[in-house]
Parts: C-alpha cells; sequence; structure tokens
C-alpha cells in the first residue's frame, strides 16, 4: 500500500530487514521497534479499508469517485432506461373528476357561419389536500313513557370528536414506511390540512397497528418456515443510548425484523422462524446459524470483499485468482438461467481447490517469526481465516452453481435490513424497546406488502379497517 509517493509495504519490509541484520541493537530497542512496526501495520491496514475490501459502506470512502454505469462489470448500456424497460409515464384518465368547458369568444372570429366540431382536450392531474370531516347524526326516539331509542353508531365510532382510520393510516405510513419523525409530520397535518395532532396521537397510531398486526407476525413465521430459502441477517441498533440487535428473516415473498437484547443463538430462537426451518439458510457465515438443522447458502459479496483485501493488503496471488474464479462462476450461472450442470460443476470445483492448495503454501498457518502464545490458539492472519473458511465450507460457498433457487449473494436479507440503518440515521435511537418491537413489526408488514404487489398506502388502510391483505388470509 503506498501513502503519496511513500511504499508503505515496501518501507516497513526494509525496517523488518535491518532490525534483522543489526547484532549490536539492544533487546528493549529492538522490542520497541517491534511493537512500533506493528502499530503501524494495524493504521495502515485500516487506512486502507474502503467499501471494495471491507464491509464498510461506500458513503464512508474517501473522495470516492462517481463510476458511471456503463463500466461497472463490463457492461456497455447508455445511461437511462434500457429498451423494454416498463417507465414511468404520465397518462390521461378515462373519467376525470372535473370537466371545464373552454368557449371560443365568437366576437374574436371572422364572420361566418360555423357548425360544432367537437374540442379538444387536455388533462391537469393535480392533488387537493383537504380536512373531510364525517358527522354521523344518530336519530333519538322517545316513547309516551319518556324513554329514548338511539341509532347505532358505525363500529369504532365511539366518541364525540375522533381520528378517522384514513388518517391514522396516513400517519403511520409516513411515521413508519417514510420515517419521518413525529414533529414533522405533526407539522405537516397542521399546514396541509389544518387538523392539530399531537405526538401521543401519533405514537397511539402506531400502537393500534402493531397490535392489530398480532396475527400477521404469527402468519409471517409460519410462511417464512415453509419457504426453500430463507435469508438472514442482522444489525445494531440503538435503544435509550443501549446497544440491542434487529434480526432478520425473510424471502422473497415474505419479511421478519425481531428486536432482542442478544446477538446469538437466544434471539434466533425467541424469534421463533429458525429452529424450526428446513429448508436453506442463507447468511454472513456467522457461526452461530450453523447451529440449525438445514442447509446453508454462503453470501459471495462477503468473499469478494475479503479476498479483495487479502491482495491489496497482504500481497496474497491465490485471493486475486479465487476473487476472478467466483466472478466468472457468477457470469456463468446468470447466463446458464441460474444453475450449471453438476459435471461442469465438478469441474470448476477441481479449479477452486487447486486456488485453495496455492494459498495454503502462500499462506502458512503460522508465520515464520510467531511465537507461540502461553494460553489458548495461536493467532491466525486475516487471508488464512479466510482461506480455511473456503475450504471447510466449500459446499455452502459453491452451492450457487447447481441449485437455482440459491442466489450468488444474501443480498436479499441485507437489503431488507437497509431501511432500518436509514431510520437510526434520521432519529439516532428508538426511546424504548417498545417502540423498537412497533417499527420492527410494522416494517415487516410494510415490506411483505411490497414484495407481494400490495401498495404500503393501501395496505395500512386495510389493516385500520380490520383486514388482512388476501395473500395473508
Amino acid at each position: 500500500m503506498s501513502v503519496g509517493e511513500i511504499d508503505i509495504t515496501e518501507t516497513i519490509g526494509r525496517v523488518e530487514t535491518l532490525l534483522r541484520e543489526d547484532k549490536s541493537a539492544s533487546p528493549q530497542f529492538r522490542a520497541t521497534i517491534e511493537l512500533l512496526v506493528v502499530i503501524v501495520k494495524l493504521l495502515v491496514n485500516k487506512l486502507g479499508l474502503n467499501s471494495r475490501n471491507s464491509s464498510k459502506p461506500p458513503s464512508t470512502d474517501p473522495n470516492r469517485k462517481r463510476i458511471s454505469r456503463r463500466h461497472v462489470a463490463g457492461q456497455k448500456r447508455k445511461p437511462g432506461g434500457q429498451p423494454g424497460r416498463n417507465g414511468i409515464n404520465l397518462e390521461r384518465v378515462k373519467k376525470p373528476d372535473e370537466i371545464e368547458t373552454l368557449e371560443i369568444d365568437r366576437r374574436t372570429l371572422p364572420a361566418g357561419k360555423y357548425e360544432d366540431a367537437g374540442y379538444e382536450s387536455r388533462q391537469v392531474i393535480d392533488i387537493k389536500i383537504s380536512r373531510f370531516v364525517t358527522e354521523y347524526q344518530a336519530e333519538v326516539l322517545r316513547d309516551s313513557k319518556g324513554k329514548e331509542y338511539v341509532a347505532e353508531f358505525p363500529d369504532g365510532v365511539t366518541r364525540p370528536v375522533q381520528y378517522g382510520k384514513d388518517l391514522k393510516a396516513h400517519a403511520v405510513y409516513m411515521s413508519q414506511h417514510q420515517l419521518i419523525p413525529y414533529e414533522r409530520i405533526q407539522d405537516y397535518f397542521s399546514d396541509q390540512c389544518g387538523i392539530p395532532i399531537s405526538t401521543g396521537s401519533l405514537c397511539n397510531f402506531n400502537k393500534e397497528a402493531f397490535d392489530l398486526l398480532e396475527n400477521f407476525e404469527k402468519i409471517a413465521k409460519e410462511r417464512l418456515i415453509s419457504e426453500e430459502v430463507v435469508y438472514s441477517d442482522e444489525t445494531g441498533i440503538n435503544v435509550k443510548a443501549k446497544l440491542l440487535w434487529l434480526h432478520c428473516a425473510s424471502s422473497e415473498r415474505w419479511t421478519l425484523f425481531f428486536p432482542h437484547e442478544k446477538r446469538g443463538l437466544d434471539a434466533m430462537k425467541a424469534m421463533g422462524v429458525l429452529e424450526r426451518f428446513h429448508g436453506i439458510l442463507c447468511h454472513d457465515h456467522w457461526k452461530v446459524y450453523f447451529q440449525f438443522k438445514c442447509q446453508y447458502a454462503l453470501c459471495n459479496a462477503h468473499h469478494l470483499r475479503e479476498l479483495t483485501r487479502a491482495w491489496e493488503q497482504d500481497g496474497q496471488k491465490w485471493a486475486k485468482r479465487m476473487e476472478k474464479l467466483l466472478l466468472k462462476l457468477k457470469d456463468l450461472v446468470e447466463k446458464s438461467g441460474g444453475s450449471i450442470s453438476k459435471r461442469r460443476a465438478e469441474k470448476y470445483k477441481r479449479r477452486y481447490r487447486a486456488i485453495l492448495r496455492q494459498g495454503r503454501r502462500e499462506c502458512p498457518q503460522l508465520p515464520t517469526n510467531h511465537i507461540k502464545p502461553k494460553r489458548g490458539r495461536m493467532k491466525k492472519s486475516k487471508a488464512r481465516n479466510l482461506l480455511e473458511r473456503l475450504q471447510n465450507f466449500e459446499t455452502e460457498v459453491l452451492r450457487f452453481m447447481t441449485d437455482k433457487k440459491v442466489p450468488f449473494t444474501n443480498n436479499q436479507g441485507e437489503r431488507d435490513i437497509r431501511m432500518t440503518k436509514v431510520q437510526q440515521k434520521i432519529s439516532g435511537c428508538f426511546r424504548s424497546i417498545e417502540g423498537a418491537k412497533t417499527f420492527c413489526r410494522i416494517r415487516s408488514y410494510l415490506s411483505t406488502c411490497t414484495k407481494q404487489n400490495t401498495p404500503p398506502a393501501q395496505a395500512l388502510k386495510l389493516l385500520f379497517s380490520g383486514k388482512l391483505p388476501k395473500f395473508a388470509s
């Protein structure tokens, strides 16, 4: 790695060579220099991490340049919509809400006779945001004895003045789907609609949605358990300045979020999905997941980043070869319709193993200058750990080659939890564990509805009407 015109790797190598050759250096001086070299290596390695070779987001890359799409992964597409794409176009409405007839000022026309020849129409699509109040007036009858009889109000109308279900759905949509803070939602209803709403009411709307979704959460768990492939991931969330964990189990049709104080097995069991799941679980190679009785597929996007780091920072040539092989296999599988034949897969497995054999020679288990620790196992380098993982979990790494259901990455799981990080950036934290649970259950519902082609706004209106979409029945 280089900083400016200085090759850091080469400079450190020269210092280590001089230190080994200098026999006059005292043990104290030698130990001090060795310690400084270790610190420099750690800082340089950290400085060299970016979104290409680690899990750091692209937004943290220093001086990152915008890359044209036509240069990404060898693509030659022009910017903009591609042929065959279904674009979003403004189309005419068959039944307009209002028709305004425009007549010609006949005083401006030349003298003569004219006949009606139809009309030319143009439409302006606009919106009207306003308060809409429905007053229910229940008839009261009094008999000869003075006893009164009052007509029944509709279900849910229990107070002299209350908020309607559409308003509640709209508020929850803005809060949980668009992630707008309560104060800004208050401003919106006050400025646009002339409706005063307190933060307590907004919080109660979310709590009501949470309670109404109890049955949906049970359905989501059962549907995920019966799926062929489930994607799992987790991320940290702040609850009252304390680190908790949001766990996600999802598929192409269902999403389930679950907050817990722990990140490990206890949280996964409390979630109630993975313990009863027997399909293929795709994850990022966190070892806790391997305790469940199912098949596994590992995320190769993580492997590619770690291979890039091993090549750029440690100079591991085998890592560069493995990176090229995995990318080649990815393109090959995509061009073959999602999988390749077992015979063809065996050919590439042999190539995969040959690269790992090269890696074992290039990256030995123990460095030549290692010092055996007094207790515990010898610490291995990151490159060696990656090498052993690719060797020990060959089946899970390459499962995508022959099984159409298995993707190359765990992108579905990571994409599902992405909005959680957006929420944390906007709000900073959850004020209570109840708030985190409310967010998780409502977001599970909205994410699932989006996957099932049900607009979130429509799904929330159904919810506050006491119904669930057809796919959840």
